[in-house]
């Protein structure tokens, strides 16, 4: 928007606005609310309800015009209150209500209704109609979670232009003409899309409603609080509750974040936070604890003193015997900073231990994470910027992001270069589409930023032709002097992370070198995969580091005088431990949200691992495949259900607040770890989640500079690199050794050559598969997809065989009978698998010890 001011008076009060702004936004920007039913601040407005008619005078006299479609100028007198707009608006209303039907008792939009308020306000009071109302089927499931009642619509335009603008799934749009004109879907097609509550969330009227809140509550019945999403993004939402039961989630918006928006996995995933499978009661196995052999005993209900006492038996055994190194946490990405912080206490001063990983082998390094430049979510989207999309796909794990990404290409002109093993949710805004050959990644990204590297014989490197490697090499160098910024993730959980981190590195030197010429250089924005891992890292739930950000050995003073002694050396990370606890050495571990069995992409390990361990002592909210196999299970409570805070992608801290109270006899996590602390001999002293976030702003170097109440007076902090959007910040601060780049592999790895007769496998993550959330949430667990191996069009044709036919797909590790389908975003060469499939296990091809994992095809 232009920076330029105008002068323009509303209702008699002068106002200055930007050039561009419209007489809407200007407006309710002052306090003058103007009424509207198709106008979103955040879509392109078209004027579809007439509702915002006012009297606007250009200098040409008043006219009646749609404030949502002129935008302000200079000496603009605007009226809206007028004996026109009043009669205009009252015209209005009257047709709408035409044929909309008067069901406001059974309509689940009844009492927050845009419709309801506006008739009242500005309606004409009754109606001079009787003719019959339309009629249509009602309700019509536009796909599993959604339901449309077109009787009530009002051809706001909102929901299509959301499908259509926002998402990029045009799947629901007008159809017919004139008074028949109605919204649907396509006839066979289901409004698919991943992000389809929103339209629920932005009808003003109950024309869509969500299958799960449907007949549950009335709005005056609910009680709300603003909080933060337990996701990668942090994005804010409005919980409301009845009955100390969550009934929905909203989305906030949030400049900063999510602009409102959330994926439909996070919108309807309050199922399994409400399901009766909760953990709700400590759960020990039989009676004899510290044996790898316990008889095949069933885990049975027990009280907390109990299960405390013999977990704090386990451990004292384990410590004493063998040493604190052979006690080892893993997980606490589901936490709150606030428990995270407890626990890494309770690890790396109480009992002793480095061995500590949030992670589970599919994420980065922390000296990655925290040691390069970080961007924030605002400065990806910078108009005229370059992201460089080194990730996996953001619509499959970051929903929001790939929301906020798609919209600063097609609007705000940003450069897109894909540097990713197959497409993307964004290829089609792509400008460059550099799909590399698995592990190959380093060479590419090295030529991007203009360094020499040979090319093959076919004149490609790494798999990216090299004409099509120089233009986009031209087009960053182009733009240098503008923003860069690198989504940075695992694009593929079937090589390690060592490749990606090579080609993070070129791209990190090339920003240096933009830097030391006074341009805005490079940063880093990255996604992991798990909710609070940022947080967990921060918090120091990462081998070597403490909380602050900050190295085991460069502690702060504070931190030094209320913890006490720390690990002398630097313990394993999330493979270290389980490799550590197949051998022996580990013999307590401590599972804080994590699923190693479900999860950990070395299927034989975890396995190996968790029934060597002597003790496997669990926190979790919902059993999994590893909660089964513990010797202790103590029941979670989750992020609605306690206070506490959390970091997203950027650094940025937000609250989490309670609403309900935890189900059965569950806790939060920093109570678990406190109570367990005291059984260890040592009380922490806390009494509230308040406490302990008083007490991280005193040791945590990152967090030094705020004051504890500050989360009482505000709801967004950002833990980034000085004041962004006008909030709190604290200040970055990793104290590594020279810096935090050294740590960080930078080598090329050496890839082997493939044979013919091979495909090379690429596994990422997708957005609803048979992880614990998903798989407990009943809207959700049947949109898990079956599992399909993807090929390139011409490789699927040299197999032979028809789409869908199951074939035999063997690697050096094991082999399953899956379909196989031609797909055009998977490169020639590739075989695309998708990790944590309900009906296919990919871990049973993986190589954990090759840097790719190689695959035949035979056909049976």
């Amino acid at each position: 928007m232009s920076e330029v001011t105008v002068n323009l008076t509303i209702n008699e009060q002068p106002v200055q606005a930007q050039a561009g702004e419209l007489v809407i936004a200007a407006a309710e920007r002052v306090g003058v609310y103007i009424p509207h039913f198709c106008y979103h601040p955040r879509m392109s407005p078209v004027g579809m309800c007439r509702m915002c008619i006012v009297d606007i005078d250009t200098g040409r006299g008043p006219a009646l015009q749609p404030s949502c479609m002129v935008p302000v100028s200079e000496n603009m007198v605007v009226d809206t209150n007028s004996p026109q707009t009043q009669k205009a608006q009252d015209g209005v209303l009257e047709f709408l209500l035409l044929n909309h039907p008067l069901d406001c008792p059974v309509c689940d939009k009844g009492g927050e209704c845009p419709l309801q308020d506006q008739t009242m306000a500005y309606g004409p009071g009754e109606s001079r109609f009787i003719e019959e109302k339309r009629h249509y089927e009602k309700p019509i499931a536009v796909n599993d979670l959604v339901y449309l009642d077109r009787e009530r619509c009002i051809l706001c335009d909102r929901c299509t232009r959301f499908a259509d603008e926002v998402a990029g799934d045009p799947l629901i749009t007008f159809q017919d003409r004139g008074d028949h004109t109605q919204v649907n879907t396509f006839p066979h097609l289901p409004f698919s899309s991943y992000f389809s509550g929103n339209t629920v969330q932005i009808c003003p009227v109950g024309a869509l409603t969500a299958k799960q809140y449907r007949f549950k509550a009335r709005p005056w019945d609910l009680s709300e609080v603003e909080s933060t999403y337990p996701n990668p993004m942090g994005d804010r939402v409005v919980v409301q509750a009845s009955r100390d039961q969550v009934l929905r989630y909203q989305g906030a918006d949030s400049d900063a974040v999510n602009w409102g928006w959330l994926s439909d996995k996070d919108r309807f995933s309050l199922d399994a936070h409400a399901s009766e499978m909760r953990l709700q009661t400590p759960l020990v196995r039989g009676t004899s604890l510290g044996t790898p052999d316990l008889d095949g005993s069933e885990l049975v209900e027990t009280s907390w003193q109990r299960a405390l006492s013999q977990a704090a038996d386990a451990i004292s055994a384990a410590v004493d015997a063998y040493g604190p190194s052979s006690v080892a946490l893993l997980g606490g990405a589901r936490l709150s900073n606030e428990d995270q912080y407890v626990w890494a206490r309770l690890a790396k001063a109480v009992i002793g231990t480095d061995n500590a990983d949030a992670q589970l082998d599919d994420g980065l390094p922390a000296e990655a994470v925290l040691g390069w430049p970080r961007a924030t979510i605002n400065g990806a989207c910078t108009p005229g910027g370059t992201v460089i999309l080194l990730a996996p796909d953001p619509k499959e794990q970051q929903g929001t992001l790939y929301l906020r990404l798609r919209h600063a290409v097609m609007h705000e002109g940003v450069q897109l270069i894909e540097l990713t093993p197959r497409a993307s949710g964004l290829s089609q805004l792509a400008t460059h589409r550099l799909y590399h050959r698995p592990a190959e990644v380093a060479a590419v990204a090295k030529a991007l930023v203009g360094g020499e590297i040979d090319l093959d014989s076919d004149r490609r490197i790494g798999g990216v032709g090299a004409e099509e490697l120089a233009a986009a090499a031209n087009s960053l160098a182009e733009r240098a002097d503008r923003p860069i910024t690198v989504i940075l993730g695992r694009p593929s959980l079937a090589e390690p992370a060592a490749p990606t981190l090579a080609a993070a590195a070129e791209l990190a030197q090339f920003g240096k070198l933009l830097s030391a010429g006074g341009r805005p250089g490079l940063a880093f924005l990255p996604v992991l995969h798990r909710a609070n891992v940022f947080g967990a890292l921060d918090m120091g739930l990462a081998p070597g580091f403490l909380p602050g950000r900050v190295v085991l050995t460069n502690p702060s003073d504070a931190l030094s005088d209320i913890w006490g002694a720390l690990p002398s050396e630097r313990g394993l990370d999330a493979h270290g431990i389980l490799s550590a606890a197949t051998s022996g050495e580990i013999k307590v571990l401590i599972l804080l949200g994590a699923d190693p069995l479900g999860d950990f992409p070395n299927l034989a390990l975890a396995q190996k691992a968790v029934e060597t361990a002597s003790t496997v002592i669990a926190c979790e909210t919902l059993p999994n495949a590893s909660t089964v196999k513990a010797h202790i299970v103590f029941p979670a409570a989750s992020f609605a259900e306690r206070d506490g805070t959390h970091t997203n992608l950027e650094g940025r801290i937000t609250r989490q607040r309670q609403i309900v109270t935890p189900p059965g006899t569950a806790r939060p996590d920093w109570v678990i770890a406190t109570e367990l602390a005291r059984k260890l001999g040592c009380d922490f002293g806390y009494g509230s989640s308040q406490d302990i976030w008083a007490e991280i702003c005193r040791v945590a170097r990152s967090h030094e500079h705020l004051e504890p109440q500050d989360l009482a007076l505000k709801d967004r902090l950002a833990a980034d690199l000085g004041v962004q959007d006008g909030v709190v910040v604290a200040q970055s601060a990793v104290s590594v050794e020279g810096s935090a780049e050294c740590a960080v592999q930078s080598e090329f790895v050496a890839v082997p050559q493939i044979d013919s007769y091979s495909l090379r496998l690429v596994s990422s993550r997708q957005m609803y598969d048979r992880g614990t959330l998903v798989q407990h949430a009943s809207l959700l667990a049947g949109l898990a997809r079956r599992a399909l191996l993807l090929l390139h069009t011409s490789d699927f044709q040299q197999v032979g065989v028809a789409q869908g036919t199951t074939v035999q797909v063997i690697s050096n590790t094991g082999q399953l009978n899956l379909p196989v389908v031609p797909d055009s975003g998977v490169p020639k060469g590739t075989a695309v698998l998708n990790y944590n499939h309900p009906d296919a296990d990919v871990r049973v091809l993986l190589d954990p010890h090759a840097v790719v994992t190689d695959i035949r095809i035979q056909t049976q």
